[in-house]
């Protein structure tokens, strides 16, 4: 590749050794990120922290003033709102630091304290949501033409629209009250899955004995050693079917507390109750899965390539997700993947660029590497008064590790152009757009390598790749939402929920995404009962819908240069409902053409896949 390190595609069974792992104090300072522009030291926390304390309850005196008139109702909206501002550079402060260290007892400390403090602060401001529902219809829209609240119009508008699901105070009481009797079962599932439960060992394919946990199961599942996968399924499965019938229970209740909640609120269903907040249409909704299970076929034979390649008698669910190209051995340091990034996000212009590489360099937006105690993974974590920072645990030989830095990246910027076109208020953007940014991203680094190699291998493990991204983000979560739309509306229709009332509506559903080509396993029927997600509903179709809208968006920018709707998308930030702000871009993802183009994708890469490995 141009101005890159060589790449070699070589088996997974290839390791390097492991330096030791640097405590957090031996990190080189340029390594980490600088949080002085949020406090310049754990004394201004304390400051910021004591004044929020003694701030807070100055809001009673609003309290029975806001019907009286629009200047109230702005002092009051003023008032919450520097509190909000505070408890945000409060919070970011204390998460960015204990992440850096999650066994650090003062990091702890801060955090718990916060917590509290928020706690109180949502209690004591309980209050004004109720009563800016209870102004008169007239009065309120007296107030929205007032000069003075121009720029607290959406947010006011998004508070009154759930004028008719907000219930009187004795009722709004008791269901505050019963909220942690009703939802146990989270905890329930919580502690079961990730405290209670033992997986036992595998012995892996380069000769180790590995513990078998949550996190090293799919880390198994990808190994080239059939038996090893195989192994890891069968144990990991054999736990989860001890405990069927408490995992089945916990669900269940889970299903019956948004069932219960919709209609204690009005809601006509479950679904519905989710989508509102958002403004979400449920035939977004019926779209995506009746888009998907159209183009299934294409999935199939996804597998049915898998097979041959791998040479397989059969196919399992297990052999589903080791790469068909071998991983991609690589020596890129962290500066030469920001130089990869940034080449690759040129299509968005010098400004985009330059704020991004100013901010990973010059101003230290990102914490590089992994530290002992260090939170795993990666994270992008912004808010309005602050730079928007980014957590990886960056690795010169894991090739993946690039892609994360750009999705990260995606998320920063979404956020530093927000802040940068938003008032506070309105800067925010909801989860439904969170994610759109970020496989932006992912999209225009794919495109960029793919231009740059002449290598026949490296093409195929990038296509390869973003396949199986494809297949996970759109297939399966969509997978996923179709399930938990249909329990929900057997729980709304009367029927029981039982373990093998899940059992059988999860199977029919592996049986037709993975069709008459794929082994499904029995065991396979209890993934339903593992999903964290599950618990609450209605969250993983934003995954597929959100890759989607970036599908087409990357789409637009790539074909005719022109990038004025994505930055007009970037700075909307949560000023309108995210339905309008992709149409403002150009998707309309009240019609099954953006997910259709993200399915087109997926086909023409299976298709070139195909052609690479024959």
């Amino acid at each position: 590749m141009h101005g890159q390190r060589a790449f070699l595609i070589t088996d997974l069974s290839v390791s390097n050794r492991t330096p030791a792992i640097k405590t957090r104090s031996e990190v080189a300072p340029g390594d980490c990120w600088d949080l002085s522009p949020i406090f310049a030291s754990e004394e201004g926390w304390e400051q910021e922290f004591s004044s929020l304390n003694s701030l807070y309850p100055g809001v009673a005196i609003y309290r029975g003033k806001l019907a009286t008139g629009a200047e109230s109702l702005l002092a009051l909206l003023e008032f919450e709102k520097s509190l909000d501002q505070s408890t945000e550079k409060l919070s970011q402060y204390a998460a960015l630091r204990l992440s850096e260290d999650s066994s650090d007892a003062v990091s702890l400390d801060r955090d718990g304290r916060l917590q509290s403090l928020c706690a109180k602060i949502s209690e004591e401001c309980s209050w004004v949501a109720p009563e800016i529902q209870d102004i008169p219809d007239v009065t309120f829209e007296s107030f929205l033409q007032d000069p003075l609240l121009a720029e607290w119009i959406t947010p006011l508008r998004r508070i009154r629209r759930l004028k008719p699901h907000i219930l009187g105070n004795k009722e709004e009481r008791i269901l505050s009250l019963a909220m942690p009797a009703v939802s146990g079962h989270h905890e329930t599932f919580s502690q079961l899955t990730n405290v209670d439960m033992t997986f036992g060992h595998v012995r892996d394919d380069r000769g180790g004995n590995v513990e078998l946990t949550q996190s090293s199961f799919s880390s198994l599942l990808q190994r080239p050693d059939r038996e090893v996968r195989r192994d890891a399924f069968d144990k990991f499965y054999a736990e989860f079917a001890a405990h069927r019938y408490t995992l089945a229970s916990s669900l269940a209740n889970s299903v019956k507390t948004d069932v219960f909640l919709a209609k204690a609120r009005n809601y006509p269903s479950a679904l519905e109750a989710s989508l509102f907040s958002d403004d979400v249409p449920v035939a977004v909704y019926d779209n995506l899965i009746s888009a998907i299970r159209s183009r299934l076929p294409v999935l199939h034979g996804y597998y049915a390539l898998r097979r041959r390649v791998f040479n397989l008698p059969d196919l399992h669910v297990y052999d589903t997700y080791a790469p068909l190209v071998s991983a991609v051995q690589s020596d890129v340091p962290f500066d030469e993947a920001t130089d990869m990034v940034l080449r690759s996000l040129h299509p968005l212009g010098n400004e985009y660029t330059t704020i991004l590489s100013k901010g990973l360099r010059e101003e230290r937006w990102c914490d590089r590497y992994e530290n002992k105690g260090k939170r795993s993974g990666a994270f992008s974590y912004g808010t309005y008064q602050a730079p928007p920072y980014i957590l990886m645990n960056y690795k010169s030989d894991v090739f993946s590790d690039i892609f994360t830095l750009t999705h990260e990246a995606g998320h920063s910027m979404h956020t530093w152009y927000a802040r940068s076109s938003q008032n506070f208020q309105n800067y925010h953007y909801p989860i439904f757009l969170a994610e759109v940014a970020s496989t932006f991203n992912e999209i225009l680094l794919t495109e960029h390598l793919l231009a740059e190699t002449t290598d026949r291998s490296m093409r195929a493990y990038l296509i390869n790749r973003q396949i199986d991204d494809l297949r996970g983000t759109l297939f399966r979560q969509t997978m996923f939402a179709e399930f938990e739309k249909s329990i929900h509306e057997a729980e709304e229709a009367g029927s029981a929920l039982t373990l093998e009332s899940f059992r059988k509506i999860y199977r029919e559903l592996l049986d037709t995404y993975f069709g008459s080509g794929v082994v499904i396993d029995s065991e396979l029927e209890l993934e339903c009962l593992r999903i964290p997600h599950f618990y609450s509903a209605f969250y993983v179709y934003k995954y597929a819908t959100g890759i989607s809208a970036s599908i087409t968006l990357a789409d637009q920018v790539l074909k005719s240069g022109e990038t004025e709707k994505y930055f007009r998308f970037l700075r909307s930030g949560g000023s309108s409902f995210p339905i309008e702000t992709l149409s403002e871009a150009g998707v309309d993802m009240n019609s099954p053409a953006p997910v259709n183009a993200a399915l087109d994708l997926f086909t023409r890469r299976v298709a070139e896949l195909e052609t690479l490995l024959s």
